[in-house]
């Protein structure tokens, strides 16, 4: 068999250092997390704790951040690192990039120095554990709509609200949330211990089972004024942090494709029907080219879009047009790969249908295809169709 990847050359886009950080998680996915997360999807569970610290200890936590005890890699190495870990399940990059593109990357951007001082290192290290409040249940797309508030009581301020969705919720040791204030969209760094905090777990989950996914729950909760992100204001701080992200997922989203074309191709070459491997038939063939013609496209512009995030030039519709195009073409490389299976592409003995499942929640989390397509739409055409 071979790689499909190899049949582009992919390697020679890769200087040796991302190809160090690809092979070291590639190993810890094979050692630490292949072995078990077939068994904690089906048991809707995640040793989330265990798995921050060794990745913090990888130095995967924030890692395309720089001080604080992060790694200071690039984009195209962080992205390199979420393709191998959502190869394994899309839970574990999840929690690696709510980590450290979502609440690491807004106290890094946006917070003061004692925040930073006083969160980063830890996280860095995977000995804390972060989340980010923004999502709410009637505001997902619109997070303008959010009705999260902040109230000034002299010199604190008072959260009240409801978060949902929030991966890492349950086990966070601290949560990122915004709310409405009077003077607008604010970011505050809430520790989970505060009183009024709560968290309530979201079950009957067929998608990112091997994921924490919580309701975060503030009710009168009362947060020194240095609790407050100084440099977040207005609604662009939060979707900055929503961009940064989504680079994760452009790379990330392809690795469970990839996962799922190489089980494919190592199925079909041991199946036989009809006397002869089904790899043999022309129809199996053609199926395994466009998936590997999707793969390799996806990861071209992957690439493409991580360079110019390196330079300082990427836009944000660019990362909408790579985040919508790795999704869509990962879950349909999942999809006809369950065909090739056939019933035995239903089961947890083999990953498809679990990606397939994952990939669901990954189409509509940091922006729905519906929505990224507007982004485009808009760039085409000058013209807004959001109002």
């Amino acid at each position: 068999m071979t790689d499909p990847l190899e049949l582009a050359a992919f390697d020679t886009l890769l200087t040796a250092e991302e190809r160090d950080v690809r092979d070291t998680v590639r190993r810890f996915a094979a050692e630490q997390i292949r072995p078990h997360i077939a068994g904690w999807y089906a048991d809707g569970t995640l040793p989330a704790r265990e798995i921050a610290r060794e990745c913090g200890r990888l130095g995967l936590l924030g890692m395309h951040l720089d001080g604080y005890g992060c790694a200071g890699v690039g984009a195209v190495s962080y992205g390199l690192a979420c393709f191998e870990l959502e190869a394994a399940d899309s839970g574990i990059r999840s929690l690696v990039s709510v980590q450290g593109s979502l609440a690491m990357y807004a106290i890094h951007a946006f917070g003061s120095e004692e925040q930073r001082q006083r969160w980063l290192p830890a996280m860095a290290a995977g000995e804390a554990i972060g989340c980010f409040g923004l999502t709410e249940p009637d505001a997902g797309s619109d997070p303008g709509a959010m009705r999260t508030t902040a109230r000034r009581d002299g010199t604190d301020w008072i959260l009240d609200g409801e978060k949902m969705w929030i991966t890492n919720a349950g086990v966070a040791d601290v949560a990122v949330v915004w709310a409405r204030t009077d003077e607008g969209i604010r970011g505050f760094v809430v520790p989970m211990d505060t009183p009024g905090v709560s968290t309530l777990p979201v079950g009957h989950k067929l998608s990112l089972r091997a994921s924490v996914t919580s309701a975060l729950v503030l009710q009168g909760v009362r947060l020194p004024s240095v609790a407050q992100l100084p440099g977040a204001t207005g609604l662009r701080a939060p979707l900055s942090c929503l961009g940064e992200a989504r680079l994760g997922i452009v790379f990330g989203a392809l690795g469970a494709g990839y996962d799922c074309l190489r089980t494919a191709l190592e199925y079909a070459g041991s199946r036989e029907a009809f006397g002869r491997p089904i790899a043999g038939f022309q129809l199996t063939q053609e199926k395994l080219t466009e998936m590997t013609r999707g793969l390799v496209n996806g990861l071209l512009l992957a690439v493409h879009v991580g360079r110019l995030r390196d330079a300082g030039q990427a836009t944000p519709v660019q990362v909408s047009l790579a985040k919508l195009n790795s999704c869509e073409t990962a879950i349909g490389i999942a999809r006809t790969a369950r065909t090739i299976l056939g019933a035995n592409g239903v089961t947890l003995e083999y990953s498809v249908l679990r990606h397939a499942n994952n990939l669901e929640a990954v189409l509509t989390y940091e922006g729905t295809s519906e929505v990224h397509k507007l982004v485009v739409g808009q760039a085409l055409t000058g013209i807004s169709a959001f109002r």
